[in-house]
C-alpha cells in the first residue's frame, strides 16, 4: 500500500488526475471512502498472517468461502437478496473447503482463522465499495482505490512498525546481502506496483457486478493460485484436499450457472 500510494500520488502530480486520486474529496464522502478502506487494510493483515501460517494453497481454498460472506452481508448492509437456488450453489464450495482444510498437512487454527477473517473484512469492503460508489459521485473506480491504498496505508505502516519492526529491518538486511540491494528494492517495487493494480482492476470489476459475483470472480483467480503454489513453490496437497479443492471449484462453477440463468430471468 505504501508503493501504491506513492504512484497515485505521482500519477496526480504529473496531471494524471483520473488515474489516482480524480478530484479532492470532503468530509463526508471521506466518510463512506474510510469504511471499506479499513476493511481492504484489515482483510489484507490477516491474509499474510494466514499466509504465514499455512500453505499458500489451503489459505486460498478457505478464501473460496469469500461469496458465501458476500451473500450475507450483501443482504444485511445493501438489502440485496439472492436468490435462495443461486445460494444453494455455495454449499459445494463450503463442502470442498471443508474436506480441503480437514486434510491438509500444514493446517492450524491461526492460518484458517485468519483466512476466515479475512473473507469477513474483504466481504465488508465488497458490499461498503457498492454503498461508495451509489453515494459518492462523479468518482470513478480507480479514484476510489487511489484513496483506499492511503488511507490503509496509514492503518497498515503503523501496525508493521509497531509489532514487527526490528524483524523487518533485519529481514530487509538479509534478503539485501542474499541478492543485493538493487534486485531487492526492485523486486519489492514490483509487488508494490502488482498488488495495487490487481487491486485497482479488482475495484473496476466490482463497480460492474455484484459483490456475491466479485467474490466468485476471485475464486477463479485462487484456483489459479492454488496450482501455481504447488507447480513454483512444491506445496504438497493430499489426495483430499485435491478432491475438497475440486469440489469447491464445481461450485463456482455452478454458482455462475445459476446466477446467469436467474439474472437472464
Amino acid at each position: 500500500v505504501i508503493v501504491g500510494s506513492i504512484y497515485c500520488a505521482v500519477l496526480y502530480a504529473l496531471g494524471f488526475k483520473d488515474a489516482s486520486f480524480g478530484r479532492p474529496i470532503d468530509k463526508k464522502e471521506f466518510g463512506y471512502l474510510v469504511k471499506p478502506a479499513t476493511m481492504h487494510a484489515l482483510g489484507h493483515i490477516a491474509a499474510n498472517l494466514s499466509f504465514a501460517a499455512v500453505a499458500i494453497s489451503l489459505t486460498h481454498t478457505v478464501k473460496t468461502l469469500e461469496p458465501a460472506f458476500n451473500v450475507v452481508m450483501s443482504k444485511l448492509i445493501l438489502g440485496t437478496v439472492t436468490p435462495l437456488p443461486v445460494v444453494a450453489t455455495l454449499a459445494p464450495i463450503i463442502i470442498g473447503v471443508a474436506l480441503a482444510s480437514a486434510a491438509e498437512v500444514s493446517f492450524n487454527w491461526l492460518g484458517f482463522i485468519c483466512a476466515m477473517l479475512s473473507n469477513l473484512t474483504f466481504s465488508f469492503r465488497a458490499v461498503w465499495v457498492k454503498e461508495c460508489q451509489a453515494n459518492v459521485k462523479n468518482f470513478t473506480a480507480t479514484n476510489n482505490y487511489a484513496y483506499t491504498s492511503v488511507i490503509s496505508m496509514f492503518i497498515c505502516a503503523p501496525l508493521a512498525l509497531i509489532f514487527e519492526g526490528g524483524s523487518v529491518v533485519e529481514g530487509a538486511k538479509t534478503a539485501i546481502a542474499s541478492m543485493g540491494a538493487t534486485t531487492f528494492w526492485f523486486q519489492l517495487f514490483l509487488v508494490g506496483i502488482f498488488y495495487h493494480l490487481y487491486n485497482q482492476f479488482a475495484y473496476q470489476t466490482l463497480n460492474r457486478v455484484s459483490p456475491v459475483a466479485h467474490g466468485v470472480c476471485n475464486v477463479v483467480k485462487r484456483i489459479v493460485v492454488i496450482f501455481s503454489s504447488v507447480i513454483f513453490f512444491g506445496n504438497v496437497m493430499t489426495q483430499k484436499t485435491i478432491i475438497g479443492t475440486c469440489i469447491a471449484i464445481a461450485g463456482t462453477y455452478l454458482y455462475t450457472t445459476m446466477n446467469q440463468k436467474y439474472k437472464a430471468k
